[in-house]
């Protein structure tokens, strides 16, 4: 239910559960991880796409999964961890809606394309859980702190346009072009060094 793939320098890990919104168990968080740890171990690595097949990039936690402890596990943030940790550029092409939280995953990226109906939410308030410890980190650094409690504390959906303009994402792609348009974006770290890759990254970090 996790496909990785790498060729050329880029490297793509597609959640592949469409029939159950992309919605996560514990095994297919573990090979989350394990995927970007390969795909780190490329010695020709320059980028990674993340994304998801079908029409929703990934509704969180399985509810099955959730109800047995999911939702609490570290390996959400032992994932989001990892992706931040990566030494190349990071993308998530975010075929639809990210919800719960499949939001980590999504923050630790580089950049963030969404197709123009995709839906941006987080509803531990509600829910009665806690963020794991960076998201609400990352989310302020990227809308500001009022913008983040909207999302985690007053529960709003965000539609894709509200989400490009706080700058939660950096672009709107049709459907078709999604792909295309995340491996372009690549297309500069693919003509340097591994190493000027991984310096320009640390400089920004």
């Amino acid at each position: 239910m996790i496909a990785r793939e790498f060729a050329a320098g880029i490297g793509r890990i597609t959640i592949a559960r469409p029939d159950k919104a992309n919605s996560l168990t514990a095994e297919m968080l573990a090979a989350l991880t394990e995927g970007f740890e390969a795909l780190a171990a490329e010695p020709g690595l320059r980028a990674v796409i993340l994304t998801g097949a079908g029409k929703v990039f990934s509704a969180g936690a399985d509810l099955e999964a959730a109800r047995a402890g999911l939702a609490l596990s570290p390996e959400w943030e032992r994932l989001s961890s990892r992706i931040a940790a990566m030494p190349c550029l990071t993308i998530a092409a975010l075929n639809g809606t990210v919800a719960g939280g499949a939001m980590g995953m999504v923050l630790a990226c580089d950049l963030r394309l969404a197709v123009p109906d995709a839906k941006f939410f987080y509803p531990v308030m509600r829910l009665g859980f806690l963020p794991q410890p960076s998201d609400p980190v990352r989310l302020r650094a990227l809308i500001g702190p009022s913008r983040a409690r909207m999302i985690l504390m007053a529960g709003q959906k965000i539609p894709a346009d509200e989400a490009l303009a706080w700058g939660l994402v950096d672009r709107l792609v049709a459907p078709e072009a999604l792909l295309a348009e995340a491996e372009a974006l690549a297309g500069d770290v693919l003509a340097a060094s591994a190493e000027q890759v991984a310096a320009i990254k640390r400089m920004l970090d």
